[in-house]
């Protein structure tokens, strides 16, 4: 099984994802939640912010050193990400491809031959499931197409190896 996927086609910038790396992708979702809890979209310099605001409080009210709590925190943290369900959504990365102005669709390749098409208004929908049990998806991997409302969660695509725009 190959792990690397290329974006190509009518694309500025044909690029090459490799899902084994997203692991320590910050905008990873957790999909043993995402599908039961709301969500919304947030700005991450706001995010950001919020984040540094939070630490500088919290250094000034008990002070610069690290109390014990912040390693049990990195230790839960850590434990979570090496045991979790985790998907990445596609948008991300069609960004940096930049499809062209007259781009429409968006085609999945699979080992098996088949190609499975959308438009490409509807990539904000697509996410890449790239681990299951903290564990790469190692059976019809490198990555299972699912799609944000979770309607063919339990008959995902798989077998990704290429996605095309046209």
């Amino acid at each position: 099984m190959e792990s690397i996927i290329p974006i190509k086609g009518n694309v500025r910038h044909i690029i090459t994802l490799d899902p084994t790396v997203w692991i320590f992708d910050d905008r990873r979702v957790d999909l043993k939640t995402y599908f039961t809890e709301s969500h919304i979209e947030k700005d991450e310099l706001e995010e950001y912010k919020r984040e540094m605001g939070k630490h500088w409080s919290r250094e000034i009210m008990e002070g610069a050193t690290f109390p014990p709590t912040l390693e049990t925190e990195k230790k839960f943290e850590k434990r979570k990400v090496l045991t979790g369900t985790y998907g990445i959504q596609l948008s991300h990365f069609l960004k940096i491809a930049e499809p062209a102005e007259d781009a429409q669709t968006l085609a999945f390749e699979t080992s098996d031959g088949e190609s499975h098409s959308f438009p490409l208004t509807k990539v904000d929908d697509i996410i890449f499931k790239f681990s299951d049990e903290g564990k790469p998806l190692l059976e019809g991997g490198p990555v299972h197409v699912i799609f944000k409302d979770g309607t063919n969660n339990d008959n995902p695509i798989r077998n990704v190896i290429a996605i095309r725009v046209d």
